[in-house]
């Protein structure tokens, strides 16, 4: 008998302590909650206290130590503890998110008084509009435009253009040889070989694209810069008909007043050749800073096709002639919007590009 009241009082002892327990844990959970101004600390008291690893799941572990009639009890008071902790912290979670959603609402506030972004919109590069303005001339003249491959072969870039191997002209351009027979192209002829190669005749075509030399970078010069590069391959065509259409080219692209002057020169792959002179379109001719008071300026160079070309492209210069010429597109842009350095072209300075 005595043994069995011994139990009873360490059973009502060890409830005792289980009830303490909880009531401890509420309590410092209740201040935890009280004491929490964010939903991060809120999120740390719910796994401290109700976690796999939390003080109530600690107790419940315990729940084996407690005598088997008593269980329910002490199981009811755990599970009262647990429902009026969630309770609680579900009812400052809510009023935390309020307060958070209320001090947002209040820091994104619009001023519907205040301007507008505006978007950066771009646009057009003062090289491609110049390129697009000399396609549009030669495409109302009937040109078609035809783009072909940056890296050749010596042979479409030097020999079929009447420049064999060893010739000084080479020199000249001081090419970028990948290997013996690869590079980069110089020019924009070797798209011109081409086409005629292909031997659909008449040729009416401008090569526009990037081409490569060894130069040093200044303000004229360039180691990569574009080239527009024309040909015009039929029956009976002659020097008049040159002239006469680059001298619409250039009213088209200076002025109805432009006037043109044509200069022997040299080069191989045409027979005649001549560089042709515009008049300066700031002063008239009379002669200015811009034209360095000679009154023209030299935009771009040409010649009837040499024979040998038209031979090494299966043409026959009995029956077919033609005329070529080629204008860098820089100088175009340089001159056309007044710039006086080529490197402002390339640098990508916003506030340069922003004025076209």
């Amino acid at each position: 008998m005595r043994k069995y009241a011994d139990g009873v009082a360490e059973n009502m002892e060890r409830e005792e302590e289980m009830k303490e327990k909880l009531e401890q844990i509420k309590a410092e959970a209740m201040e935890q909650i009280r004491n929490s101004e964010a939903l991060e600390r809120l999120n740390d008291v719910r796994v401290n206290v109700l976690g796999k690893k939390g003080a109530l799941t600690a107790v419940l572990k315990s729940m084996k130590d407690v005598a088997p009639e008593d269980r329910p009890k002490v199981g009811q008071l755990v599970n009262e503890t647990r429902a009026e902790i969630e309770r609680v912290l579900e009812e400052t979670v809510k009023k935390l998110e309020a307060v958070k959603r209320e001090a947002q609402l209040k820091a994104e506030v619009i001023d519907v008084t205040l301007p507008a972004k505006k978007n950066s919109v771009g646009h057009r590069h003062p090289n491609i509009i110049a390129m697009e303005e000399v396609e549009r001339i030669f495409i109302g003249m009937g040109y078609e435009v035809v783009e072909g491959p940056e890296i050749e072969t010596d042979y479409y870039n030097f020999e079929a253009l009447n420049i064999p191997a060893d010739h000084p002209a080479k020199d000249e351009q001081d090419t970028f040889y990948i290997n013996g027979d690869i590079l980069l192209r110089t020019q924009t002829s070797g798209t011109q070989v081409h086409v005629m190669e292909q031997g659909k005749l008449p040729i009416r075509m401008i090569a526009p694209g990037r081409v490569f030399r060894s130069d040093e970078v200044d303000a004229t010069h360039s180691p990569s810069f574009h080239q527009i590069e024309g040909l015009v391959i039929d029956k009976k065509i002659t020097f008049a008909d040159l002239k006469g259409t680059l001298a619409e080219f250039a009213r088209e692209l200076f002025g109805e007043e432009t006037r043109v002057k044509f200069r022997p020169h040299h080069f191989n792959f045409t027979e005649p050749s001549a560089e042709m002179d515009v008049s300066c379109f700031k002063c008239g001719g009379s002669g200015c800073r811009f034209c360095k008071g000679s009154g023209w300026i030299e935009i771009l160079g040409c010649g009837m096709v040499h024979p040998n070309v038209l031979r090494m492209s299966k043409i026959d210069p009995e029956q077919y002639t033609g005329f070529a010429f080629g204008i860098g597109l820089e100088r175009i842009a340089l001159l056309k919007y007044e710039i006086d350095d080529m490197r402002l072209l390339y640098e990508n300075d916003i506030r340069f590009l922003k004025q076209f």
